[in-house]
């Protein structure tokens, strides 16, 4: 199946390992750890790093996976292209196609919010929750939005300041830890602390913990959406992706470390800004001010990223048929998909209008982990697919590990909360209407193509 269309323009080349390896490190880092740490102390009291842990390893996990799949395919489109290649059912790949699109969207539009009212909290301005703050967050949605029809290089190159950025914040928080660990402040004796939520046991609060943790783990999936604008992807990727997921694994641990070290678990499980106590209390004179402008431009390094990715992500499943072609459309000048920006654009602005998105980061991680779950059943399944030129190959029983730990984390077994099926349920259902239309409407199509589809 042809990777692009012959009337159209190829992506821009321009991602080398260095850029890649920011790119990987920037999309995981994020809002997550920003904003979970506490809600994840909620769960397992001063034991929490260990949900972190455990994320981490079930993220290599699946990350092996992708590293097989894009060096075998190093196009873009991720998930949905190996979902389609492996099983060639044109509903799976569609929702895998709808959940990877759904859950970036809903992350960078929760970023856009956050992004709003720390900018008010930075000018000393109330905001609220009412026009003025969704004004804000609409017009840094359109500025992402520029940045990203400008061109893959201004985009990797905003994501490189970003990611250092946000990555100052976190070693703040470990170097006023270690700092006041060092002074005699703090209290290392919490992170043995199993305290659950009543009535629960402790493993059931260490695999609910470990399905939220699972959040800010997610993102170096979105790199493989990048494959078509990467130099040499086969060849770079496994290096890069491993190394950024690992190094953001030590990050999060130390971080949660100094966090319930010197702030009490319960204290650190209430408001919105834990990562902001824990530099208060280890460290009282640090500029306040400044700490919220970090978590300002982590927020939209976060926004950039997937709206990056959900932008690739059309490009190329509309060049496999599986969308209308015309969000394949990539611009003759900035060779960016400017259709799919536009399209994901717009999506993003109705959900920073009309949607509540306070509850949907654990929907999210919900979306990804069914889509982890077919990633790994499609690289067994994909074996027996050859291709002309080498490739990274992950041993069997990664894959199979893999599989199995994200179909438990997303099942109820996890002690995953019911609000999130609820809202998964209503995305699926409005992706289950579009692949109806999007099915008639390629079944209506001339047959241009002995691929398509439709057939």
């Amino acid at each position: 199946m042809k990777a692009a269309t012959s009337t159209e323009p190829s992506l821009n080349r321009v991602i080398g390992p260095g850029l890649l390896l920011l790119f990987v490190i920037g999309d995981i880092l994020g809002t997550g750890i920003y904003a979970l740490t506490g809600k994840v102390a909620n769960q397992v009291g001063g034991a929490v790093w260990l949900p972190f842990l455990l994320a981490f390893t079930v993220a290599l996990l699946t990350a092996f996976s992708y590293l097989e799949l894009v060096t075998k395919y190093p196009r873009a489109a991720g998930a949905a292209l190996y979902t389609h290649k492996a099983f060639h059912l044109h509903f799976l790949t569609f929702m895998v196609t709808f959940a990877v699109m759904c859950s970036g969207l809903t992350s960078a539009s929760s970023a856009a919010k956050a992004f709003a009212g720390n900018f008010g909290s930075a000018l000393h301005l109330s905001l609220g929750e009412g026009l003025a703050l969704t004004a804000v967050a609409l017009g840094f949605m359109t500025l992402i939005a520029l940045v990203n029809f400008r061109g893959v290089g201004e985009s990797v190159k905003a994501n490189v300041v970003l990611t250092c950025v946000e990555l100052t914040g976190l070693l703040i928080v470990i170097g006023v830890g270690a700092w006041a660990l060092g002074g005699g402040k703090g209290d290392l004796s919490r992170l043995g602390d199993f305290t659950t939520p009543s009535g629960e046991s402790v493993a059931l609060s260490v695999t609910a913990g470990t399905a939220l943790a699972f959040f800010a783990m997610v993102g170096f999936e979105d790199s493989v959406n990048m494959a078509e604008e990467t130099r040499d992807p086969t060849r770079i990727f496994p290096k890069v992706m491993l190394t950024g997921i690992c190094t953001t694994g030590v990050i999060y641990v130390l971080v949660a470390v100094s966090a319930v070290a010197l702030v009490p678990p319960a204290e650190l499980g209430r408001g919105e800004t834990p990562l902001l106590k824990v530099v208060q209390a280890g460290a009282p004179g640090f500029p306040i001010s400044l700490f919220a402008w970090i978590t300002m431009f982590a927020v939209a390094n976060s926004a950039l990223i997937n709206m990056m990715m959900a932008s690739r992500l059309l490009y190329g499943m509309a060049n496999e048929r599986v969308l209308p072609r015309l969000l394949g459309r990539v611009h003759p000048t900035r060779r960016t998909p400017w259709v799919g920006i536009v399209f994901t654009t717009l999506i993003a602005f109705g959900l920073i209008w009309f949607a509540d998105l306070a509850a949907l980061g654990g929907t999210t991680a919900l979306l990804l982990l069914c889509v982890f779950t077919v990633v790994n059943v499609a690289v067994l399944v994909l074996r027996k697919d050859r291709v002309p030129h080498g490739h990274f190959r992950a041993p069997t029983v990664i894959p199979v590990l893999g599989a199995i730990s994200c179909a438990f984390l997303a099942s109820p077994l996890s002690g995953r909360a019911t609000a999130d099926y609820e809202v998964a349920g209503i995305l699926l259902l409005i992706g289950v209407v579009l692949w109806a239309i999007t099915y008639a409407v390629n079944r209506a199509m001339p047959r241009l193509d002995p691929n398509h589809l439709g057939e």
